[in-house]
């Protein structure tokens, strides 16, 4: 990769946190403010980026609209969006689609819950691969050799004391997912957040996207968060019907 390519990917990583003035981000890449200004400017004539009356900068319309355009390439997304905004409308939790992407599992969609407690997630972020329940589901969708291969690379960070945190943990939840047709969450990431997460395939019968439900136990127990598991599979079961699945 160029180093210009390089530096203005880094710019957007860093504007993506929020708004920067140009001191520092001329401070992130270590180079003068100058070199920054120029790319910037670069950034800018794209609608990459623009800046305010401040003198500061910001992530501009143009790559929100870059954005939009990979997301409604997604075949999946397509085809999905009537059935989990459906299922959002019926449950009022919060509904997730995610899939696999460049070895990490990202969100495609996601419909906000009814509920005042709202879960910190958003589309394009990657979700931590060892405890989320569409993640557990997409890697239980792999052949073994490379569900293995993945596993073995992942970082297993311990977010509550019920966090998955080896290898050896991890496959062999993977192979319960695999077997029965579903994951869950319980509280493995956020400690009061509960999730179930399907599959969806296309015509090849390949797990090609995962869908989930979250829960706060302040809105339901886990007992009652699995109740709901049967609406879920009959959408990801209707999905996978829209994208070809046998």
């Amino acid at each position: 990769m160029s180093q210009t390519v390089s530096r203005a990917l880094a710019l957007l990583a860093e504007l993506a946190e929020g708004e920067r003035s140009l001191e520092q981000l001329a401070a992130l890449l270590g180079v003068h403010k100058t070199t920054a200004l120029r790319l910037l400017q670069s950034l800018e004539e794209s609608r990459l980026v623009y800046r305010d009356g401040e003198y500061r900068y910001h992530l501009g319309a143009g790559l929100f609209a870059l954005s939009s355009r990979a997301l409604e390439q997604r075949s999946v997304r397509r085809a999905a969006a009537a059935h989990l905004a459906a299922l959002n409308a019926a449950t009022g939790q919060t509904v997730h689609l995610a899939a696999l992407e460049g070895g990490e599992v990202v969100y495609i969609d996601k419909y906000e819950s009814r509920q005042p407690v709202r879960m910190y997630s958003r589309i394009g972020l990657p979700v931590p691969m060892h405890c989320a329940a569409v993640a557990k589901v997409l890697l239980a969708g792999l052949e073994l050799s490379e569900r293995q291969k993945l596993v073995g690379s992942l970082e297993f960070t311990p977010f509550t004391d019920r966090t998955l945190t080896t290898p050896k943990a991890l496959l062999a939840e993977l192979a319960r997912v695999a077997e029965q047709g579903w994951a869950q969450d319980r509280a493995e990431h956020e400690p009061f957040m509960n999730c179930v997460a399907t599959p969806i395939r296309d015509a090849t019968g390949r797990v090609v996207a995962a869908a989930s439900l979250s829960v706060p136990d302040l809105v339901l127990p886990y007992e009652q968060v699995l109740e709901l598991l049967p609406q879920l599979r009959a959408t990801t079961a209707a999905i996978s019907a829209d994208c070809g699945a046998p």
